[in-house]
């Protein structure tokens, strides 16, 4: 699959408008309701339905399978990370109306750190074949410790990032609206939203260990493995609007994603002795992931959506209207008196 440097360019800048016209649509804070996430997640998913599209109709139905196999592993891999954020947000009793913010900033270092890996895994593979099956040791067996630990959470309170953070970075004890530094007396402070958004940074890179070695299951071509990781994570922000306060309902997903990275492990350590086709993965993957969410739903028919922060006290408060006052300017201090 010959990719020349104007198609590369051309999914960039559309990515990058399409990053604008989200940053535009929610330039003011606003808490996102379920009718305009579900329209955003809509978007996002046609979006991504439509490049594969495109691709099955340039390059044939082979890398049309691979790219839509591949969109939907980081798809359903990235339910996970959305419950995470929904921990994450509810730990820190961060207010709704600036989680889009963090999200967003969050997703556009997640491009940028998934291209790195992306780029960095197809070179180990181009020059070591090998790395292949270390790949496939790694998701089976990450995917039987999921399997164990089904039951454990994330406790971001415990976090070794957030540690660091609070032991090395000067922070105020409140936020400041959507800033994620402020500069009081002279002095650069990051605020708590910037520590949040430096933990759902970390916990995506984390997220993205497991996620991009699935994907080459599947394709090997970097250009399907970037533009289905870019497509599905553009739509996170949405989803995590839409699912956060349904996570108490998808109790066997979990299960769901376990038995799937151990299944494009076993897929890709079989790829020398049995060769499976890209359509009979693609629909395997669909049964895992259709059959964990059907019986999550059964199991837990009848129960509403759960306000996961609702009432929550977090470790940090709303600054004062006399606090957002004696702001300085960000990114320049301010001039003395006798300045000229």
């Amino acid at each position: 699959m010959e990719i020349p440097v104007w198609a590369w360019l051309t999914v960039l800048g559309v990515i990058a408008c399409m990053l604008a016209i989200d940053l535009i649509a929610h330039r003011t804070a606003h808490v996102i309701g379920v009718r305009e996430a579900a329209g955003w997640s809509i978007f996002w998913v046609a979006s991504g339905i439509t490049f594969g599209g495109i691709i099955w109709w340039l390059f044939g139905a082979e890398f049309g399978q691979q790219y839509f196999a591949g969109f939907v592993i980081e798809k359903s891999l990235a339910v996970d990370n959305v419950f995470v954020w929904a921990i994450i947000f509810a730990a820190f009793a961060v207010p709704p109306q600036f989680q889009h913010r963090v999200l967003f900033l969050g997703v556009l270092g997640a491009l940028v750190f998934r291209g790195i890996f992306i780029a960095a895994g197809a070179a180990l593979i181009g020059n070591f074949g090998w790395v292949l099956y270390l790949f496939g040791a790694f998701l089976v067996f990450t995917g039987v410790q999921m399997l164990r630990q089904r039951n454990e959470h994330f406790n971001p309170e415990k976090s070794r990032t957030l540690k660091w953070f609070r032991g090395h970075v000067p922070m105020t004890d409140a936020f400041y609206g959507q800033r994620l530094v402020v500069r009081k007396a002279g002095v650069l402070l990051a605020t708590p939203l910037l520590a949040v958004l430096v933990l759902v940074e970390v916990t995506d890179i984390v997220f993205a260990v497991d996620s991009i070695p699935a994907i080459f299951a599947v394709t090997s071509e970097p250009f399907l493995v970037f533009t289905a990781n870019a497509f599905a994570i553009l739509g996170l922000r949405a989803m995590y609007f839409l699912l956060a306060d349904l996570m108490h309902r998808f109790i066997y997903l979990k299960v769901g994603l376990a038995v799937l990275l151990v299944w494009v492990g076993v897929k890709m350590l079989l790829l020398d002795v049995f060769y499976i086709p890209t359509t009979v993965s693609l629909l395997i993957i669909a049964l895992i992931l259709a059959t964990s969410i059907i019986a999550s739903l059964r199991a837990t028919r009848g129960q509403a959506r759960r306000a996961i922060a609702e009432g929550a006290v977090g470790p940090f408060r709303m600054a004062t209207d006399d606090e957002l006052a004696e702001v300085d300017p960000t990114w320049r201090r301010p001039m003395t008196r006798n300045a000229k």
